[in-house]
């Protein structure tokens, strides 16, 4: 902010894929195009979903949940958007921002393997769209 506002010469700001966090119970942790926007944007997306136990809390006993979206462009397969309440969601979105950011596609993120056991795995491992069927 403070290159772009007072440097010389500016440094433009590119307001896309700016990672956000909502510091709640749950965290909330967004980036990119919500479903919505990513419709009217790129026409046909594919939607992956997961909402699951986090294996930290199958130990803990709390009943605490984690729910996860991808958006995917289905022209170019480009992930263009990250969804994600639960613990650590704020901490999570900043790595995924950058892969959006470098143009990450799901094919890029399936080939990625997870860190096991973690919540973050979960957007490495999600191979089947969802649907309301």
């Amino acid at each position: 902010f403070a290159r772009h506002e007072f440097g010389d010469p500016k440094t433009p700001v590119d307001y896309d894929f700016i990672p956000t966090a909502v510091f709640c119970q749950p965290n909330i942790g967004t980036v990119g195009f919500t479903e919505e926007q990513a419709e009217l944007e790129f026409g046909e997306i594919t939607l992956y979903k997961a909402d699951f136990r986090p294996m930290k809390h199958t130990i803990s006993g709390r009943d605490e949940r984690t729910f996860m979206k991808l958006i995917v462009d289905d022209a170019t397969d480009r992930v263009v958007g990250v969804h994600m309440m639960g613990p650590d969601a704020g901490e999570i979105i900043q790595g995924i921002a950058i892969a959006l950011k470098a143009g990450a596609t799901k094919a890029t993120f399936d080939s990625t393997i997870g860190i096991h056991p973690t919540a973050a795995e979960e957007f490495v491992t999600m191979r089947e769209p969802w649907s309301e069927d």
